[in-house]
């Protein structure tokens, strides 16, 4: 009988002891009535010989009774507390049992055509993409995504991300050269004319300046006459200045092969060539790469970078109206229609799962099955054989009230059939 207290025991388990516990006082009374129908029939047989029968059918009863009481007691402990060999099963050979059991589990359960089997039968995709694209659930599945996001962005080291953002940076933007890459991308811009439209919009910028500006050419060149010339004739320079400067802008606008124009393209076409092929080009733009990017406002802006984009999406995350999580239910949601619709994407996905099932089977199936081996071992002998008791020891009840049947049922057959072939017996 389990030694636990009630009070320690689970709802569940504390019914499955009531229920053991009725069933060994009925297979208990079962012998017990068997004993006192012998002890009655014994005494009486020799007044009524009829009773012969009912003694041996209650004899064989009482054997019946006690051997399979004695094989189930022997499965958890020792009977009467006798030092019997092959009784206590349970708690002496309770780590064989457990690695007996992960071995089944292992050879029957875990092998990848048991899995791969069961997978395809299943229309896992499908079934994913109906519970997905119901509206609750996918508010579900972004929430929890938001929880577990959160937590990483908060677990993650400020100092290292920078670190790890400047190391990528420097590998792959800072440390490479630019002149050549530089120099190859303007020269098919300028192949293709595609510069021509920032020209336009450079120009159409210089000439509304210049309408909107005209009084900063006031004394612009005229500071530099000399004081003898008369001040009309300063008013005058810097108004000549200024309507060529007008001048010069409108007839650039309205002429696309003016020569400001042809000057600039043949300016950037050299440029082009230059930045990939001559050294002292190439050096200047590598000194003002390292210049910019070794500045310590530049670290500052990064830094500032990562922490307003880290906090933003903290409380978009926290947010379930906010942008992010709207956009992300609406995404999940389409992914779930799809899965119900697309059938090529459904067999994609079903032979993923199934592949990735089939690969942690076969590498990992040996630790999944050690899991049962090393728990049964972490367990208190004594509490294995309660436990293990109060789950079986019912139905083992049973094969005791069974024996008690069958055996006195043996019992008057035997009695029976010796009369019947040895008379006078």
């Amino acid at each position: 009988m389990p030694r636990t207290p009630m009070a320690l025991l689970s709802p569940a388990d504390q019914s499955r002891l009531r229920a053991l516990r009725t069933m060994k006082a009925i297979a208990l009374g079962a012998l017990v009535l068997m004993a006192i129908v012998f002890v009655i029939a014994f005494a009486l047989q020799g007044r009524y010989p009829g009773l012969g029968y009912v003694r041996a059918a209650a004899e064989g009863g009482m054997v019946g009774a006690l051997a399979d009481w004695f094989a189930v007691t022997a499965l958890f402990r020792r009977p009467l507390g006798l030092p019997i060999p092959h009784t206590a099963i349970i708690p002496n050979r309770k780590d064989e049992i457990g690695r007996s059991l992960g071995e089944f589990v292992e050879t029957n359960f875990l092998a990848s055509d048991v899995v791969r089997t069961k997978l395809s039968s299943t229309a896992i995709a499908e079934r994913a993409g109906e519970w997905l694209q119901q509206p609750a659930h996918a508010e579900r599945v972004a929430a929890e995504g938001a929880t577990i996001a959160t937590a990483v962005l908060n677990a993650l080291s400020d100092d290292d991300v920078r670190d790890l953002i400047s190391d990528l940076a420097r590998e792959h933007l800072v440390d490479p050269e630019w002149g050549p890459p530089a120099g190859a991308w303007l020269a098919r811009i300028v192949e293709a004319d595609a510069h021509h439209g920032a020209v336009d919009l450079a120009v159409d910028n210089i000439a509304t300046w210049l309408d909107a500006n005209g009084e900063a050419f006031a004394g612009l060149v005229s500071r530099r006459l000399p004081s003898w010339v008369p001040r009309l004739a300063h008013r005058l320079v810097d108004d000549t200045v200024y309507h060529e400067a007008v001048k010069f802008a409108r007839a650039v606008q309205a002429d696309p092969q003016h020569p400001a124009r042809i000057a600039i393209d043949g300016y950037l076409a050299r440029l082009a060539d230059n930045l990939q092929n001559d050294p002292a080009t190439r050096a200047k733009l590598e000194n003002a790469k390292s210049g910019l990017f070794d500045s310590p406002r530049v670290a500052s802006l990064a830094a500032d970078a990562w922490n307003t984009a880290k906090n933003g999406l903290i409380v978009s995350l926290a947010d379930p109206a906010s942008g992010l999580r709207v956009r992300a239910v609406q995404a999940l949601i389409e992914v779930g229609e799809r899965l119900t619709t697309d059938a090529s994407l459904q067999n994609r996905v079903d032979t993923w799962v199934s592949d990735a099932a089939v690969f942690v089977v076969d590498r990992y199936r040996h630790d999944i099955a050690s899991i049962i081996t090393d728990t049964v071992e972490r367990w208190d002998p004594a509490e294995t054989t309660e436990k293990i008791e109060l789950m079986v020891g019912r139905d083992l009840q049973y094969i005791r009230l069974n024996g008690t049947v069958v055996g006195g049922l043996a019992g008057l057959a035997i009695f029976t059939l010796a009369h019947a072939l040895i008379p006078g017996v």
